[in-house]
């Protein structure tokens, strides 16, 4: 959306564009679509930020952003396809470089963003042919809302604008 180009295949961290991972990610339905109504991976990026601590909250908002170059699998196809993996690592790693992140996701990133897939799951699918939930995990405390395009990406962008938010790359929640 920003005109900038991007290659996946050779990811620059100078050409990672917020505006771009917003717009992006607010388009892009979880589950592949086959939820019960549309419910974007922006929204999802913002609750995981939200149940983050704030020294993890901008890899919560964050830790889907290669979906937003390289579109969003479901896991089961995820896992089949591993240059696929190799791809979106490389991707992460220039958006990380971008925002100045660590390279290695913080677990608490990786707790929430389990318990929201719980929590999602739970709201906008049927009942599941076979189980696919991992062992323990509880759904997190969170209402869905499944915000239309523009309330997901401008709510993705909202700590980014506020005067709280400290130089390139932070965000504040």
């Amino acid at each position: 959306v920003s005109g900038v180009a991007f290659w996946p295949l050779d990811p620059r961290a100078d050409e990672v564009r917020l505006e771009d991972i917003a717009h992006s990610l607010s388009l892009l339905c979880r589950f592949g679509g086959h939820c019960s109504t549309f419910y974007s991976v922006a929204e999802h990026s913002v609750h995981v930020a939200r149940l983050c601590s704030p020294e993890a909250a901008l890899w919560g908002l964050l830790h889907d952003a290669s979906e937003a170059y390289v579109v969003d699998l479901p896991k089961p196809l995820k896992r089949m396809l591993p240059d696929y993996s190799v791809i979106e690592d490389g991707v992460m790693l220039a958006i990380a470089d971008h925002f100045g992140l660590n390279p290695i996701m913080p677990e608490e990133v990786k707790r929430w963003d389990a318990a929201m897939l719980r929590c999602e799951a739970d709201h906008l699918l049927g009942d599941p042919p076979m189980p696919w939930h991992e062992a323990g995990i509880q759904p997190a405390p969170v209402a869905l809302n499944c915000w239309l395009p523009n309330r997901a990406r401008l709510e993705f962008l909202d700590p980014f604008s506020r005067p709280t938010a400290p130089g390139r790359g932070r965000c504040a929640f």
